[in-house]
């Protein structure tokens, strides 16, 4: 009787392209997925620890795991991720067996295989299970050296190790190929890829000159990385999408160094500045921290400052949470819960502003963009810019380039008609 597997997935794109390549393993060895958790013989639970809240989803889906168990006494469950040590200990009586995602390819022992599949060394170079045909993740590094002070990547993933780009490059042409629109280059700092004197600019430039039609997506990029070759290098290549998250974190200089975040905010502004000027119209997202130990109302405001200036079109606001074995955990954590959720909803109504801005300039063009969903008679999907696009079509345009009007905007999205 052939054996079922479900993956759980949380956490980021690299997660998410994580358990792609664990469907592609486990379906190596005979196994095949189930359409029901209930169904499954093995379950996979892929985490992440960026935030508490997070691990203690995992915790929830013990209580799930020890009801299917009643039902079939055979269930095996596995963990894998992003995992701190004291969560593997932790975790370690809930689940059959705990690995390491960086050794995948070894996992085949553990999980009872035959001897006779072969795997290649570095799990990142396992062909994935893509769960869409038109768009693909295709990580380029994995790990991270920068040890900021509130991330726990560096102790989960480790330091930063880049793939060979001709191992990318066949990746790459072996999805276009197969009909992919979408391509995401993935890594915690993408902008800090360096193989055999290929940096992340040139990298870019040989994905570009790839034959077909298709864009060309990556996240997430490190201010300190992102150089002008780099910008030039975007600003030039016809199929990387003007999208850009950069995240600022903070617009505080005395809260960026305690978060060891090597720049300040003079910098970063001209940064974006120079960015602007090469690429003109690039979409700008970044990611916040609200509410990081010590962070005064003062501070604060110099972040609300920069939010007002740099008019973003997207961001990803984080309250601080505190997080065993990151530096932070030294400080005292005291902004209060209150407080955190104020600062919050202040960035929160700044981004509705300027996002309806930068929206509303798109009113009336005529775009491209990629449909990704199909619910009551609506499309949904994402522009060259990365913008959100609800529209009015059938579910058989999915995954593929379709031409819009866009005929109204909102903060989050836009309003198109097809054409």
């Amino acid at each position: 009787m052939t054996k079922k597997y479900f993956i759980i997935t949380f956490g980021c794109q690299m997660n998410k392209s994580d358990s792609e390549r664990i469907a592609s393993l486990l379906e190596l060895m005979g196994y095949k997925p189930a359409q029901k958790i209930n169904r499954a013989d093995l379950i996979v639970v892929n985490m992440c620890s960026i935030r508490q809240s997070a691990v203690d989803r995992v915790y929830g889906k013990i209580f799930d795991f020890a009801k299917l168990k009643t039902q079939n006494s055979k269930l095996k469950t596995v963990l894998t991720g992003c995992i701190l040590k004291k969560d593997r200990q932790k975790f370690a009586q809930k689940f059959n067996l705990i690995l390491n995602i960086k050794d995948l390819t070894k996992w085949p022992l553990p999980l009872i295989m035959s001897d006779r599949t072969l795997l290649e060394e570095n799990y990142l170079n396992i062909k994935p299970k893509y769960q869409t045909q038109f768009s693909a993740s295709i990580p380029i590094s994995n790990g991270c050296n920068n040890f900021c002070s509130y991330c726990v990547v560096p102790f989960t993933r480790g330091p930063l190790v880049c793939r060979d780009h001709r191992k990318i490059l066949k990746e790459v042409r072996k999805v276009i190929k197969n009909g992919t629109k979408e391509i995401w280059l993935l890594g915690q700092n993408v902008d800090d890829y360096q193989s055999r004197e290929i940096n992340f600019a040139k990298l870019l430039k040989m994905v570009n000159d790839i034959p077909g039609d298709f864009w060309i997506r990556f996240t997430s990029s490190h201010p300190n990385y992102f150089s002008d070759e780099l910008i030039k290098t975007i600003g030039e290549c016809e199929k990387v999408t003007p999208y850009l998250n950069l995240p600022v974190q903070s617009g505080d200089n005395k809260i960026l160094k305690k978060m060891n975040r090597p720049y300040t905010v003079a910098r970063y502004k001209k940064l974006v500045k120079r960015i602007r000027k090469e690429i003109p119209g690039i979409a700008l997202s970044t990611d916040i921290i609200v509410g990081f130990p010590g962070e005064t109302k003062k501070q604060f405001e110099n972040t609300k400052k920069l939010f007002k200036e740099i008019k973003y079109d997207m961001a990803y606001i984080a309250q601080y949470s505190p997080r065993q074995g990151t530096a932070a955990l030294k400080l005292e954590d005291n902004v209060s819960q209150k407080e955190k959720n104020r600062r919050e909803k202040v960035l929160t109504k700044i981004l509705e502003k300027t996002a309806l801005e930068n929206n509303k300039k798109y009113i009336g063009k005529i775009i491209n963009i990629l449909p990704t969903k199909h619910k009551n008679g609506f499309l949904t999907g994402k522009s060259f810019h990365y913008k959100t696009v609800k529209l009015k079509g059938k579910k058989d345009l999915i995954g593929k380039f379709i031409k819009v009007k866009i005929i109204d905007a909102l903060p989050w999205g836009l309003k198109g008609k097809l054409l």
